[in-house]
């Protein structure tokens, strides 16, 4: 009911009806996956349930909207399953042991889809297209702005993968202990990038704390299934150490603010003494590729100011990551991080730049023209400056940013 006591507006129920969809989509999807063994049916159950809440809460907002939602799908897809006139047409899709129709959620719902999405029989690329549309709920259009790939090209995968789900009758369960270590990698990605997809969100808000918070629960959810492996606590330290900074990453006016512009009084520090701990703990185990994440992003929290960052040692470790993790991305990370270096060649550190500029994987990625644009202020030549952050704008999808870059070209061409 709303304040007065009356019917809720359409859009007040609108509002409410997708801060439940950001918060308890995965928990949905994965506890009616469990129930149906069937990727599509539990997505369309899922769905319909929201729509079913769009309908019949104007009257009033369950105290437990997660509960019902979840309810609600499961209660779709068993009434599916009763309108067979033979059920052995609609023999599970994904193998487990079979479980009763009224057995509730499990907490590790989330993270057995997750391990089902990025299964080895899998392509790589569609483990992430899937877990980032199933466990996130993003949309197709979103999942291709974080792998900087076409929509037609999302959706592709997204498509392949649910039929090799269902063709190779891939299970719906944690792995045993004995495959673990096999299909890590790939789940610390996934998870990397739910999180990445919260850290800076398509649309008018800068970040969704919905899926930054997701992603910390897996991967705490890993830290105990392999409390002994590296990575899965340099992942977590990481996050949290991110994190941490959240509050101080938009003003009181809701403008982006760079970590080198941050009031530091602002993190927190209860995430980043667990974050720095958790990272430590994880560079004294492991040289992994998010163990190197862990230490730059460590580097960064315990520098007392962002000018007296140790950027000789961030670089280093950008290179240490160049080895095993050679992706355009480390390499532009690496380049920025070279400018920053007291005394860098801004010459060379540019030319860095503009060779990354030929690689397919960033003709879309903003963060490149930004970079760019930087240097470029540095070196005095405002109006190659102001042609890269024109194009930053245009690539960039979250308005907060989008409105940081247009003041920052404003102030060149002032």
């Amino acid at each position: 009911m709303s304040e007065t006591g009356g019917v809720l507006s359409a859009v007040e129920v609108a509002r409410v009806v997708d801060r439940a969809h950001r918060e308890s989509w995965s928990t949905v999807l994965a506890s009616v996956v469990r129930l149906t063994r069937d990727l599509d049916q539990a997505e369309d159950c899922t769905q319909d349930a929201f729509v079913q809440a769009l309908r019949t809460w104007p009257d009033g907002i369950p105290a437990n909207p997660g509960g019902w939602l979840t309810t609600v799908a499961r209660r779709l897809a068993l009434d599916g399953f009763r309108r067979e006139t033979n059920l052995r047409r609609k023999l599970p899709l994904l193998v487990e042991d079979p479980v009763a129709p009224g057995d509730e959620e499990q907490p590790t719902d989330p993270l057995r889809l997750v391990f089902t999405c990025c299964h080895p029989a899998l392509a790589r690329d569609s483990q992430v297209a899937l877990t980032l549309r199933l466990i996130c709920g993003l949309t197709t259009r979103e999942v291709a702005a974080v792998l900087l790939i076409s929509e037609s090209t999302a959706a592709a995968r997204i498509t392949r993968a649910k039929k090799k789900i269902a063709a190779a009758g891939i299970p719906y369960r944690i792995p045993a202990d004995h495959e673990l270590p096999t299909r890590l990698d790939v789940v610390l990605t996934v998870v990397h990038l739910v999180y990445t997809a919260g850290h800076v969100a398509a649309g008018p808000e800068l970040r969704r704390t919905d899926l930054t918070g997701r992603a910390v629960e897996l991967a705490r959810m890993l830290v105990r299934l392999m409390p002994d492996e590296p990575e899965p606590q340099a992942l977590l330290g990481l996050l949290l150490m991110t994190e941490a900074r959240g509050d101080a990453r938009v003003s009181e006016d809701g403008e982006l603010v760079l970590l080198a512009d941050q009031d530091r009084s602002r993190w927190d520090p209860r995430l980043l003494a667990e974050g720095v701990s958790r990272a430590t703990a994880a560079l004294h185990r492991g040289q992994g590729r998010f163990v190197l994440q862990a230490a730059v992003a460590g580097l960064h929290v315990t520098a007392p100011s962002w000018e007296r960052t140790d950027w000789t040692q961030v670089v280093r470790m950008y290179d240490a990551m160049m080895l095993s993790w050679p992706t355009p991305i480390v390499a532009l990370n690496r380049a920025a991080a070279h400018s920053l270096v007291p005394g860098a060649d801004l010459e060379a550190a540019l030319a860095e730049l503009d060779a990354l500029s030929k690689e397919t994987a960033l003709a879309s990625y903003a963060y490149l023209p930004a970079a760019r644009a930087d240097v470029l202020v540095r070196l005095g030549r405002t109006d190659e400056a102001a042609d890269a952050y024109e194009t930053a704008i245009t690539l960039t999808a979250n308005e907060t940013e989008r409105r940081f870059l247009t003041h920052r070209l404003a102030t060149l061409t002032a």
